[in-house]
């Protein structure tokens, strides 16, 4: 392993690689961290990519290679399995093995667009989940980090609360668009554009049935929350999706909701491993709260290694 004996999420990993790259009948020589976060994620010599789940996500994991088997019988463009079957490892984890992606880049929000419009196309098939309570992400992320002191215990709580709101506000949605399967995690960073112009879904373990405005929730925030993309660019996004702005969904309110509030989790969690990022966490925190004025909001994204660019996550 080369990664820095500093990084300390990855030195964490690092015994679950092997572990899984033995099972797999694998080495795991040479091995590179490609992104330690929700997923752990590595490169191991011959093309492979091995994404190493959190604890208790082991079913999400083998759900994840049913989706890319069925992506695949149906040409939808995605990141396909080296390997049938899910290793299984401690904590309810499990480690799944994929085919690297020739050189790419974040895809496009208009490649988003257009695969969503595909991917909501399709029948749903038998082993996706209904997506009945999006907020539940953002809660176990709560519970995970309730004594870490990255942000107050009294943000602590109002974000328990928040969340709770949110889930019970998800349960009394309006009608909208019939429910589709999802990607769950659909945003630029969960796109690879390769250089020939093709693109890729990715991470798809958030994988499951229910309203497809919840997938165009994650790029819509990209304009009203952190005004990170133009109205231009948003308006291609739209026009790729076949016309439909979800901004203008009566629910969108709650989904953008959930969106942020998974996005504050996400930083918090991140700041567990990350502590430059510490600020960041309780900044958005302070955003939700309406310390910090009305939305569009200023956001770092996270990890984000100091002087570092990246998109907004």
């Amino acid at each position: 392993m080369t990664v820095s004996s500093s990084d300390a999420a990855a030195q964490a990993t690092w015994p679950l690689l092997v572990d899984a790259c033995r099972n797999a009948g694998l080495d795991p020589a040479g091995a590179e961290p490609v992104r330690i976060a929700d997923n752990a994620i590595w490169s191991i010599p011959g093309n492979l990519i091995v994404r190493i789940t959190r604890p208790g996500r082991r079913a999400a994991a083998h759900r994840e290679l049913l989706t890319a088997q069925w992506l695949a019988e149906h040409g939808i463009p995605a990141v396909r399995p080296a390997l049938p079957s899910a290793v299984d490892l401690p904590e309810d984890r499990a480690a799944t093995f994929w085919e690297q992606l020739p050189d790419h880049t974040v895809g496009r929000h208009e490649d988003v667009a257009r695969l969503l419009c595909l991917l909501h196309q399709l029948p749903a098939p038998e082993h996706l989940l209904a997506l009945t309570d999006p907020a539940a992400k953002a809660r176990i992320r709560l519970e995970a980090v309730h004594h870490a002191g990255v942000t107050s215990d009294d943000d602590m709580a109002w974000l328990v609360a928040y969340a709770d709101e949110l889930a019970a506000a998800w349960g009394a949605l309006p009608q909208g668009l019939a429910p589709a399967p999802l990607h769950g995690d659909a945003w630029a960073g969960n796109v690879a554009r390769t250089h020939d112009g093709h693109a890729y879904l990715l991470d798809l373990d958030s994988a499951a049935v229910g309203p497809p405005e919840w997938d165009l929730t994650s790029t819509a925030v990209k304009v009203t929350t952190t005004a990170t993309i133009p109205a231009s660019e948003y308006e291609r996004y739209v026009n790729a999706y076949g016309g439909y702005d979800v901004t203008m969904y009566e629910g969108f309110e709650v989904m953008r909701g959930i969106r942020e509030l998974r996005m504050t989790t996400y930083a918090i969690q991140t700041a567990i491993d990350h502590p430059h990022t510490a600020d960041e966490a309780r900044h958005r925190v302070a955003c939700l709260r309406g310390l910090k004025g009305p939305r569009p909001w200023i956001w770092t994204a996270v990890p984000h290694p100091p002087g570092s660019p990246g998109p907004i996550v």
